[in-house]
């Protein structure tokens, strides 16, 4: 269930930041018709920052309606405060979802204890349902080391980790401290495709979003072992795993998803719309890749 190509999808807002449920279903048959495996509903991609509870709601249910057995729907759960996750889980895994993903708690900085404890905690009110820890320490400002992933693999419900430390040893060294069958994920574009050699068994994509057919083609040769096709099919891609975060994720991807007329243009405060600067570097990336004429 937790392998290809799975999107980390933006959230359709309008100009006024108001959700445009709309275009989520577009986004959405988009991805189920494009090769997409399974879809993060808001992870940080989808500025699960500024989501209220409710709008989580509305889209995880919108998404598990509409994805109709086609991708795996994963709901962003994640807070800072482990208390803030636990209520979260609770009422998420009602929801007919195919499994929630954890962030490291933001700007907290917890020991590795910590983190073990909270995600423990967060595994224990899941009751049941898979669990994807999710590792981004150019986010989160936390490394979640090897040694308590493994830890937490042994855990009933955590099934695997989106790993976005960009280095093929970090998923060796994951696969070989973890639990037998525990999923690692890539968390970066950019080395996705070495992850997968090393052994991940997918990525959780932000090029996805605007790539999704040609990220399923070349994670799919990847995860075939044709490393010489996964090769050619990534090369148009790298500039938009790169330009794709000039500024921060995901205020490009979301600029150049309006110049495809995907979604509307709005974006959340305290983020802000692309740079001028930026913009012609992402349509030049765009037109790399074979996505905009």
């Amino acid at each position: 269930m937790f392998s290809g190509s799975l999107v980390a999808i933006v959230t359709p807002m309008r100009a006024d930041g108001a959700l445009d449920l709309d275009a989520w279903a577009h986004l959405l048959e988009l991805h189920a018709t494009h090769g997409t495996s399974g879809i993060v509903v808001g992870g940080t991609t989808g500025e699960s920052a500024t989501l209220s509870d409710a709008e989580l709601h509305a889209l995880t249910v919108r998404a598990c309606e509409l994805s109709r057995g086609r991708m795996a729907v994963i709901a962003g759960a994640g807070t800072s405060s482990t208390a803030g996750t636990v209520a979260r889980v609770s009422w998420l895994r009602e929801l007919p979802i195919d499994a929630l993903l954890l962030v490291t708690p933001a700007y907290n900085r917890p020991a590795q204890e910590g983190l073990f404890r909270h995600f423990s905690a967060a595994a224990h009110a899941a009751a049941g349902k898979p669990l994807l820890l999710y590792n981004v320490p150019s986010r989160t400002a936390v490394d979640m080391q090897p040694a308590t992933v493994a830890r937490l693999s042994h855990i009933g419900g955590i099934v695997g980790v989106k790993e976005a430390v960009p280095d093929a040893a970090r998923v060796r060294e994951l696969l070989r401290v973890c639990a037998p069958g525990f999923t690692v994920l890539s968390g970066d574009d950019a080395t996705a495709r070495e992850a997968i050699a090393a052994g991940a068994r997918g990525v959780i994509s932000v090029t996805a979003n605007v790539a999704p057919r040609q990220m399923s083609e070349m994670v799919a040769a990847a995860l075939a072992g044709e490393q010489q096709r996964a090769q050619t099919l990534d090369e148009p891609l790298a500039a938009l795993h790169r330009d794709l975060f000039l500024e921060a994720n995901p205020i490009p991807v979301k600029w150049l998803m309006a110049q495809l007329a995907l979604i509307p243009a709005g974006v959340r405060l305290p983020l802000t719309p692309l740079a001028e600067e930026y913009r012609a570097s992402v349509l030049a990336a765009a037109r790399g890749a074979g996505i905009l004429g």
